[in-house]
C-alpha cells in the first residue's frame, strides 16, 4: 500500500471578510514619533497602547488615581533597587506623598545605611568570600545590630529602628536615605528579614531574638497597611521570594480579620518573570476584582519612568 498522500486541496478554503474579523491591533494604538523639544508627558502619550507600553501607562494612571483619592500606595522593594541608585527617586516620591508605606527585605537596610554613612556600598563578593572578609564591614554590622537591638528593647519594628538610627545619627548622606526619610515623615516602613541572609547577622552583635521580634512586629504593621489597600496600589520591585510571600500572608490575615481588600492594583517590576511574584503579587491577590501587572525591565530604567509618569499626571490634574 502506498503511503503517499495527495497535496491538500485549497480550492475549498473558507474565507471571512477582513473588516469583520476581530483585530487586536488598531491604527490608533500605534506609537507617535518623537518630536524634539517635547515634554515627558508627550513621550508617555506617544507610546503605543500595546502590551508593555500599555501596561506602563495603566500602572501610572492607577498610581496617580490612588494618590488623588488619598488611597494607600505600598512600595515594596528588594535591595537591588538601592544598589542601582534609585533611593533618591523613592525619597522624592515619599516627600511628594505618592508613597504612603514601604516594605523591604533585610539587605535593603544594609545598602541604605552604607550609602547614608559613607556614600558608597556593594562590596565585591567573590574575592571577599575567598579571603573570608565578605560581609565583615565593622561599622555596618555595629550600626545595624545596635539599632535593631535597641528597637527590640523599646518595642519598635526593624524598619522604624534602623530609620531612627540613620535619621538621628551622624550620617553625612542621610538626606538620600529611604529609611531616614520614612522615619522623618512618620511613614510606615517594614523590614522582613530571613535569619542568616544579611551580612550583619554574622557579626557578634547580632541577636536572634531581636531580629525575629522586630521583623515580626513589622509583619503586624504591614498587615495593618495591607488592610487599607482597597482602591490602592502595591508595588513589588525586585523581590523574587521574601516580599511576595510576606505580602500574601499579610493579605490573608487582613481578610481573615474582616477587612475588605478586594479591588486594588498590584505591580511587579523585575528583570524577568519569577513564579512567586507572578502568582503571589500579580495573580492571586487580584482575583476578587483588582488588576495585576507584570512589567519586565531594568529597575534603573523602569522605576524612574513610572515615577516621572506619576508626577506628570499629578501635576496635570
Amino acid at each position: 500500500m502506498s503511503r503517499k498522500r495527495p497535496p491538500i486541496d485549497r480550492s475549498r478554503v473558507r474565507t471571512v471578510p477582513a473588516r469583520r474579523r476581530f483585530s487586536k491591533v488598531k491604527r490608533g494604538d500605534e506609537a507617535a514619533p518623537w518630536k524634539a523639544g517635547g515634554r515627558f508627558s508627550d513621550f508617555l502619550d506617544g507610546l503605543p497602547a500595546i502590551l508593555g507600553a500599555r501596561d506602563l501607562r495603566q500602572v501610572i494612571d492607577a498610581t496617580a488615581r490612588a494618590c488623588r483619592g488619598r488611597k494607600t500606595v505600598l512600595f515594596g522593594f528588594g535591595a537591588h533597587l538601592i544598589k542601582t541608585g534609585l533611593a533618591p527617586v523613592v525619597v522624592d516620591l515619599l516627600e511628594r506623598g505618592v508613597i504612603t508605606a514601604l516594605m523591604m527585605n533585610g539587605a535593603g537596610c544594609v545598602h541604605d545605611l552604607e550609602l547614608a554613612m559613607m556614600g558608597r556600598t556593594s562590596e565585591d563578593v567573590a574575592p571577599a568570600l575567598d579571603d573570608g572578609t565578605f560581609g565583615m564591614a565593622r561599622e555596618t554590622g555595629e550600626a545595624l545590630n545596635r539599632a535593631i537591638n535597641a528597637g527590640y528593647a523599646e518595642g519598635l519594628g526593624m524598619g522604624a529602628a534602623v530609620g531612627r538610627e540613620i535619621l538621628e545619627g551622624r550620617y553625612r548622606h542621610k538626606e538620600r536615605s529611604v529609611l531616614a526619610t520614612a522615619a522623618r515623615l512618620e511613614i510606615p516602613v517594614t523590614v522582613h528579614a530571613a535569619i542568616g541572609t544579611d551580612i550583619h547577622h554574622m557579626h557578634p552583635g547580632a541577636d536572634g531574638a531581636a531580629l525575629g521580634a522586630t521583623s515580626h512586629r513589622d509583619f503586624e504593621t504591614l498587615t495593618s497597611v495591607v488592610a487599607t489597600l482597597e482602591r490602592g496600589v502595591v508595588f513589588n520591585v525586585g523581590s523574587a521570594v521574601i516580599l511576595p510571600e510576606v505580602f500574601l500572608k499579610a493579605l490573608a490575615l487582613a481578610r481573615n480579620l474582616g477587612h475588605r481588600v478586594d479591588k486594588f492594583t498590584t505591580v511587579n517590576l523585575d528583570f524577568l518573570r519569577h513564579y512567586r511574584p507572578t502568582v503571589n503579587v500579580v495573580e492571586r491577590p487580584t482575583r476578587k476584582g483588582g488588576h495585576g501587572y507584570s512589567i519586565v525591565g531594568h529597575h534603573e530604567i523602569v522605576v524612574p519612568l513610572v515615577a516621572a509618569g506619576v508626577i506628570e499626571s499629578l501635576e496635570r490634574s
